[in-house]
């Protein structure tokens, strides 16, 4: 058990270098106004602490930087999240203004604020789609051979794609294909979509409209990111910032897993439970993530649909003010994440 001089010894080392990036020595701690110890005291118990794995020395300098077990424990035991400041509400609130707004937009403007109020790469995957039920389907015809398909859920995901109309249809046959899809498949979950049209709609559309089996499945194919939801960058290079990042290799491997996001990410940014996760450094079992943390929080935007939030930086990272607006953006987005009323 630490005492109460060495918590706030390394208290005082962690957040000094979080803010500096230098290695601190004991002369530094002994000059702020909040330590009553001699130099030679704290350079004794910076001794131990460094004996007990909480902190490690450089070859550069006198002073010390936290270890991986060091940051563990500042976050487990001292972290004290920031009260965020009425800029930074605004900034987050500003990203629900607009009630329209379909919920990828509201994703990317998510992964965007977040990047720039911490100055570290921000991750965002919305919730799968695949639950969504069906609430409006609509063509609009562009020139006299291509048109948009356009499919609406009841919370607010919008399927759009270009598509090419069978010359061999007036447009009254058009209005009469799309009646019949929004009487059929309206109400119906994205994931059973298929399924009824195989079994119901195919054969009403032939009987009243006529053979266009492929056009109506290139209408309705399902993109990527319906059953696996959709994944974001924000700042997605802000970590090549830091003055930590200058191994070639672990840069190439961390951009590499990026880059591969539909293979790694998706789980490595979801948290194992609904609270706020830590992991620092070789607890993300990822040899490109060993000098980063990464906090990850879940967030709800219906009874059974969860997205993730995460943001990685260095193990250096400001933990405090991270947490506070993460905490903060995944309430918001669990309020307000209601897609647009069309």
């Amino acid at each position: 058990m630490l005492s109460s001089r060495q918590l706030q010894i390394l208290q005082v080392i962690v957040d000094d270098f979080i803010t500096s990036a230098q290695p601190v020595g004991s002369r530094q701690i002994s000059k702020r106004a909040d330590i009553t110890f001699s130099p030679a005291t704290i350079r004794n118990e910076m001794a131990d602490l460094e004996e007990l794995g909480f902190l490690e020395k450089t070859h550069t300098s006198s002073g010390r930087v936290p270890s991986q077990k060091g940051y563990r424990f500042y976050v487990d035991h001292l972290l004290k999240p920031q009260v965020i400041t009425a800029e930074d509400i605004r900034q987050i609130q500003s990203i629900f203004s607009d009630q329209m707004m379909e919920m990828e937009q509201v994703i990317r403007k998510t992964a965007t604020i977040l990047s720039e109020l911490t100055s570290y790469t921000s991750i965002l995957l919305g919730p799968s789609s695949s639950s969504h039920r069906v609430k409006k389907f609509s063509l609009v015809p562009l020139t006299a051979t291509n048109g948009v398909a356009i499919i609406v859920t009841d919370n607010g995901h919008v399927e759009n794609r270009l598509v090419s109309l069978p010359a061999e249809l007036a447009a009254h046959e058009l209005e009469k294909m799309v009646n019949i899809l929004n009487e059929r498949l309206v109400g119906i979950p994205l994931s059973d979509v298929h399924k009824k049209m195989e079994t119901e709609v195919m054969h009403l559309v032939s009987k009243h409209v006529g053979n266009i089996e492929h056009f109506i499945r290139s209408f309705f194919k399902q993109s990527d990111d319906v059953s696996n939801g959709k994944l974001v960058y924000g700042g997605k290079l802000n970590i090549l910032n830091q003055p930590e990042f200058h191994d070639l290799e672990k840069i190439r491997s961390l951009m590499d897993m990026m880059d591969e996001a539909s293979n790694e990410v998706p789980s490595i940014i979801r948290p194992a439970n609904s609270n706020i996760e830590i992991r620092i450094g070789t607890e993300n079992n990822h040899f490109a993530m060993e000098d980063c943390s990464i906090i990850t929080a879940s967030f709800m935007t219906g009874e059974h649909e969860e997205g993730a939030i995460a943001i990685i930086g260095p193990t250096r990272m400001d933990y405090q003010r991270v947490v506070a607006l993460l905490d903060f953006m995944r309430q918001e987005l669990s309020r307000n994440y209601l897609g647009p009323n069309v």
